[in-house]
């Protein structure tokens, strides 16, 4: 069916929204870090709010399954060949900078965010430095590092939900640990966030130490971390306590030199999945600890 839904899809989103920019036959492997997923009918990229919420609000009313994406880090897609669009944000790349504040848009990377703050003497973004990611991801998944996360310099955020645009404060966001409102569906468009005035060789010194930090992370296809820290516990220590590192399911196996990430040569999503029941399964037999995926599955819906 591939073939001829994106065919039909792609010929009907290009007559009604002209200045959409769409793609046939999307490889997610090629565009998740773990570097495994079948294809995508079709690929979607709005340049702003409005056209996010025109075609969000056409998807809906055509019963057309979608899902979202941005770097394609800590995402799990499936094997399958997918009959849906996939909404990317790679258009959304505002970067603004007025009075105490900064807005990105869900597109632009941890990369451009530390750059642009940095050069308007904006301190507190270093922890950024080197995740592969977007601002839209990073929001959704209140992406961090221990002892601090985007929530801690999010005002708000603007979003499309149901169709409508809508604009997020704080404390409607709803962010908890690897959570927030943003992954029920909503779109994240951009943020405004706290522009806090550093000298720059506070930033350099910050950006020098989380950069020589990430040094020590694993190399090769990942997800980044697989599962969230549970309360006063190291996930990846649990899972080497299990004696897990190395533990392989077909194409993918527990790093050796971290236990939270899965390291993919090869295999297929269902080897990576298959790895993520093994390991929650053993640490839960072995500790009693239920181990939370830090990682989205990512599933095309139709949303109504």
């Amino acid at each position: 069916m591939i073939h001829g839904f994106n065919l039909g899809v792609s010929a009907l989103l290009n007559e009604r929204f002209p200045w959409l920019k769409t793609e046939e036959n999307v490889s997610l492997a090629r565009r998740t870090t773990i570097g495994c997923g079948g294809t995508v009918a079709v690929s979607a990229s709005p340049s702003d709010a409005e056209e996010a919420s025109e075609l969000l609000a056409y998807l809906l009313g055509s019963g057309i399954p979608y899902a979202f994406l941005g770097a394609g880090a800590n995402t799990l897609p499936q094997d399958e060949d997918i009959d849906g669009v996939l909404i990317r944000t790679d258009r959304l790349t505002a970067l603004l900078m007025g009075g105490n504040c900064i807005f990105a848009g869900a597109g632009v990377t941890g990369g451009a965010l530390c750059r642009f703050a940095r050069g308007h003497g904006v301190g507190g973004f270093e922890p950024f430095t080197g995740i592969p990611m977007t601002v839209g991801g990073a929001v959704t998944m209140n992406a961090g590092v221990p002892g601090w996360h985007i929530s801690d310099v999010v005002i708000r955020v603007l979003a499309v939900q149901n169709g409508k645009i809508r604009s997020f404060p704080l404390e409607m966001c709803a962010f908890g640990e690897k959570k927030s409102v943003f992954q029920e569906g909503i779109f994240v468009v951009g943020a405004l966030f706290r522009a806090e005035p550093a000298s720059k060789e506070r930033i350099a010194a910050n950006t020098a130490r989380y950069r020589e930090r990430r040094k020590s992370l694993p190399k090769g296809r990942s997800m980044g971390c697989t599962f969230v820290n549970p309360e006063g516990r190291s996930a990846g220590e649990l899972i080497e306590s299990c004696g897990l590192k190395g533990f392989r399911e077909g194409g993918a196996h527990v790093s050796e030199v971290h236990a939270n990430f899965i390291i993919n040569e090869g295999g297929t999503a269902a080897d990576v999945a298959a790895l993520i029941g093994r390991v929650r399964g053993e640490v839960l037999a072995k500790t009693g600890i239920s181990l939370r995926e830090e990682i989205r599955r990512l599933t095309f819906d139709v949303h109504t």
